[in-house]
Parts: structure tokens; C-alpha cells; sequence
């Protein structure tokens, strides 16, 4: 005898959840799979959506990383990361002004986004509230929301980064955390050493902690080294953890490296975090690493002015367009325009425009709107991006809109 079992269609085994469904993806690797969609047909596109240096990686950081390998090092690696870097990493945020960076409160991850994740996990509970940036990096929002917090938005639009006085007017009994982008991914809009210290105070008189990610922080025009960090301001170290990145100061995306610097109390939790996230970092990434903050510096400088060129040239392109105007980033590598007088002048969303401009004009960027609600009117556009795909952008973009969508 046999019977039949009912089955769930689809399986219920099968199904996502909703917190998994919920995570964001992000506009620009969205934006990337229509470029690769559109140029397999043979049509070429300007590629300025994706946030990636057009520059090798520095000779003497890829030479660290092979002679790394060729000795053997491929097996795990502790949990926090090698020492050497961790010494290394902590050197060079002295350097930058940090005087009480310890290694031993460094945390190597694969990547700035793990521990990015792994800082919102730490600090998050149920029913907390996160103040994040609008526009701001995506993975902020959709984080915090994994954690089972709620984001609140402040205005992040604004020529220095951030409105202080919209952050104070939002700070609830709720608050545990702020997250802070300067250079800001889109806007790259800083945050000065005076704006930093109402935030510190903000934080010091409401008890939050403070996600400081400085990814951007040595991609400055100003003459700067780097951007001033809000773990520099006396007493914020102990409720700050600072996020950071070597992908785009040393041309590193792909290698995946990053690093947190948290206070001593939360690097067990980071630790926990880490070994059931991702176990470890690759050592033979880790010595390039190394090779990075202690070798030549020269690249990284070289690539700054060649950026800030870029920049200058952009800015000024899009300021001459029909509709469009553009202020130029302090840091950074994106140009955040605003589009919202060409899009309105033919009947288009912001998504619609920056779409006309993929599928017909053949100048790809991100929509401001991925980037949160006071994206709206705006798109992204990379000036990381090769010198020839920016001429051919600003070619193709003074050609489609004096005479309108």
C-alpha cells in the first residue's frame, strides 16, 4: 500500500526566510550585471557605477603577496589576524592621529564589510535604534535591520557630510549607535575636525557608540593626509569602533582586506564573530597588507593627484550639462550630481533617468535613490573609473542631453 505525501511547492525546507529576504543588494553590482547584460550584445557602455580604482595594485604589495605564497602561507591564520599587521595597522592609525591605537584591539577581516557587520552585531539588540546616513553605503541600513534594529535616517546630503543638528533632533532614549562615512560613499562629503567634536559631544552626553567608516579616509583633496577620524577626539576611542579598508587607498578590491579597531571590551565579541563568520584572513593577503603600510607610500600618492585631476574634470563636464549640477567631492571617488531638473524637464524618476542613460546613452552610473531617500535627484557617478571611460561618459552625455531624453 502506498500514500501520498503532501508536498509544499516550493519545499518548505526550501524557503528563505524573511530575514534573509530582507537584506538589501546593492544598486551598483545591480547596475554592473545590466552592463555585462548590455555589452554581450556588442553594445559598449561608459562604465562610472562601480566604486573601483582603475590603478594596478602597487609592484611591491602584489610581490609581498606572491613571495608569501611561494613560502607556504596558506594555512589558518589566527582568528584576529597576524600580529605584524595588526602592529602595522595600528602604527599607521597613529599616524593618523589615533595616539592610543592598540594592536591588540584590531580585528582583521576579509574585506571592511564583515566588520562592518560583525560592529553593528556587537552593538545591536532588538528594539535599539541606529542612526545611519541618507544617502549612505547601503549595507548600513540593511545591517542594522538584520540585527533587528531600527535605522534612523539623518541627512547626510549636505557639503560637510552630515546635518549635526538633524542627528541631535534624533537621538532617542533608544540610540546605541551612530554610524558615520566621512568620505562618504556616495556624496564624498567630509567631516571636519569641528563637526567631529559636537558629535563626540553628542555621544559622550547621550552614551551612544559611534561606527566610523574610513574607507575613504586617505582619498582626500585638501593637501591632507587623510580625513580627520572621530577616534582621534579625546575620551570617543572607548565608544568608537573605526571600520576601514585596504581596497580602495592601495588598488586592493579584490584581495579582500580590512580591519577593525574596537575598544577592548568588544573584541571578544569580534573574536566569537569572526571565528564563526569567516575563521580568518589569508596570510599571504595579510603580508601584502604589511608590504602595504610599511612599503613606498608614493602610489597611493601618485593615485590621489591623478584622482583629484579626475575629479576636477568631471565636476566641471556635468556642471555644463543642460539641467544637471554637480559640487566637487573633498574626498572620495564619486561625483554625487544632481540630475533632478534634466529628469523632471522629460517626466522621469531618478531611477528612469539613470536608466535612459544606460540603455540609450550608454553611460552607466547608480541611481542616488539606492542610496536611501535624500539620494532622490541624484546619480553616481565614478571617477575611479579609467581616464577613456570618462572622456567617452562626458562625450556621450553632451551629446544626448542639450538636445533632451
Amino acid at each position: 500500500m502506498s500514500f501520498a505525501v503532501p508536498v509544499a511547492n516550493p519545499p518548505r525546507a526550501a524557503r528563505a526566510t524573511n530575514r534573509a529576504n530582507h537584506l538589501s543588494m546593492e544598486g551598483a553590482y545591480d547596475v554592473a550585471a545590466r552592463v555585462k547584460s548590455i555589452t554581450a550584445t556588442g553594445r559598449h557602455v561608459a562604465d562610472l557605477s562601480i566604486g573601483e580604482p582603475s590603478f594596478p595594485t602597487p609592484e611591491h604589495i602584489v610581490e609581498a603577496g606572491l613571495r608569501a605564497l611561494r613560502d607556504g602561507d596558506t594555512r589558518y591564520t589566527p582568528v584576529a589576524g597576524i600580529a605584524p599587521l595588526r602592529d602595522a595597522i595600528a602604527d599607521s592609525l597613529r599616524e593618523r592621529g589615533i595616539a592610543s591605537a592598540d594592536p591588540g584591539n584590531v580585528v582583521v577581516t576579509p574585506g571592511a564589510k564583515p566588520a562592518l557587520w560583525y560592529a553593528l552585531l556587537a552593538l545591536l539588540e532588538p528594539g535599539d535604534d541606529a542612526l545611519i546616513p541618507d544617502p549612505g553605503f547601503p549595507a548600513y541600513a540593511s545591517t542594522v535591520a538584520f540585527a533587528g534594529a531600527r535605522g534612523v535616517a539623518y541627512n547626510a546630503n549636505t557639503a560637510l557630510g552630515a546635518n549635526i543638528d538633524e542627528i541631535a533632533d534624533r537621538i532617542t532614549p533608544r540610540t546605541r549607535v551612530l554610524v558615520l562615512n566621512s568620505p562618504s560613499n556616495p556624496t564624498g562629503g567630509t567631516l571636519d575636525t569641528a563637526s567631529l567634536e559636537q558629535i563626540a559631544a553628542l555621544a559622550m552626553r547621550h552614551d551612544f557608540a559611534i561606527i566610523s567608516d574610513e574607507c575613504y579616509g586617505r582619498l582626500v583633496y585638501d593637501g591632507s593626509q587623510s580625513a580627520p577620524s572621530v577616534a582621534a577626539i579625546p575620551g570617543l576611542l572607548d565608544r568608537t569602533i573605526l571600520v576601514d579598508s585596504f581596497s580602495k587607498s592601495y588598488a586592493m578590491t579584490g584581495w579582500r582586506l580590512g580591519f577593525a579597531l574596537a575598544p577592548a571590551r568588544l573584541t571578544s565579541a569580534f573574536h566569537r564573530l569572526a571565528v564563526n563568520g569567516h575563521s580568518c584572513t589569508s596570510g599571504f593577503v595579510q603580508r601584502a597588507g604589511i608590504a602595504a603600510l610599511t612599503g613606498p607610500q608614493g602610489a597611493l600618492h601618485r593615485m590621489r593627484g591623478e584622482l583629484r585631476g579626475r575629479r576636477d574634470v568631471v565636476v566641471a563636464a556635468l556642471n555644463a550639462l543642460p539641467g544637471v549640477s554637480c559640487t566637487a567631492p573633498a574626498g572620495a571617488f564619486y561625483a554625487f550630481a544632481d540630475i533632478s531638473r534634466a529628469a523632471a524637464r522629460v517626466g522621469r524618476s531618478t531611477q528612469q533617468y539613470t536608466d535612459w542613460l544606460l540603455d540609450t546613452v550608454g553611460v552607466a552610473g547608480v541611481s542616488g535613490t539606492a542610496f536611501g531617500s535624500r539620494g532622490d535627484g541624484h546619480i553616481r557617478l565614478s571617477f575611479a573609473a579609467p581616464t577613456d571611460q570618462i572622456a567617452l561618459a562626458i562625450e556621450r552625455l553632451y551629446g544626448a542631453l542639450p538636445g533632451g531624453a
